[in-house]
């Protein structure tokens, strides 16, 4: 009895890691998708750079279903995406900042 009440704790554990993990990932992106909104209406980021920008967000979230697919994400898939996101974020903010305006 106590080893199935442990193995209970620790799937529990184990499946709260995984989507806690999962969260940080999916609040991220969401913040993300807000700053190329933000862009877009202050004129900072242009049309053509917007596509751009939602495209590799799609991508990411492409990544992130990938991994949860197998209902975890492992270390290394979290790496992946964070590097991912990473980018992501770099690319936000040069586009958002190269001075091409749109009006």
């Amino acid at each position: 009895m106590r080893k199935l009440a442990a193995l209970a704790v620790a799937s529990a554990l184990a499946f709260s890691a995984t989507v806690a993990t999962a969260g940080v990932v999916h609040r991220r992106q969401k913040r993300q998708h807000a700053r190329i909104r933000q862009g877009v209406r202050s004129g900072e980021v242009t049309p053509e750079e917007a596509a751009k920008l939602r495209s590799e967000q799609q991508g990411i979230q492409a990544e992130r279903q990938k991994a949860l697919s197998d209902g975890k994400i492992t270390r290394k898939e979290r790496r992946t995406i964070r590097h991912e996101q990473n980018q992501a974020s770099r690319d936000i903010r040069h586009e958002k900042h190269n001075r091409r305006y749109n009006p």
